[in-house]
């Protein structure tokens, strides 16, 4: 039997309060926030079924932490891509803790840029194609191919 591992985590959802950039004693930035991913399920007392969230704890560590302080607050919508993480530790009367969360790897805006800018939230450069009339001199050339028999491909 082949050894096969794979840890890899897409989330989706909005987070729970505004993120807050601290550091390691060594001066890495790092910060740790929760988002709400909704969860329908199918309920037996109603045709329709019912709707939760699930909290998923998030760490960011680095640029991708000061990334997240700086353009996200609480209620943003965000894309999460990262790797599931379990720790342990004891804490200060001698019992042993646990916590699962997700490291990210990736953070990436989901919100269209007309509800960043009602959120107050960033809004990132929009791009737009340039346009080319047909009497445009910079204009992209074309050569019309009369027989693609003679084509490479």
């Amino acid at each position: 039997m082949a050894n096969f591992n794979l840890n890899k985590v897409i989330l989706g959802g909005r987070l729970v309060r505004d993120p807050e950039l601290r550091q390691t004693n060594s001066g890495i930035p790092v910060t740790s926030f929760s988002i709400a991913v909704d969860r329908r399920y199918q309920s037996q007392d109603s045709a329709n079924g019912g709707q939760s969230a699930d909290f998923i704890n998030i760490v960011a560590w680095r640029q991708r932490a000061e990334f997240v302080c700086k353009y996200f607050k609480k209620g943003s919508s965000i894309c999460i891509v990262g790797s599931l993480q379990s720790r342990s530790w004891t804490d200060a009367n001698g019992q042993k803790q646990y916590a699962t969360e997700v490291v990210a790897d990736e953070c990436n805006f989901v919100d269209s840029k007309s509800e960043s800018q009602s959120s107050g939230g960033y809004t990132p450069d929009s791009y737009s194609a340039p346009s080319f009339s047909s009497n445009d001199e910079n204009a992209p050339k074309f050569e019309e191919v009369s027989n693609d028999d003679d084509l490479p491909f």
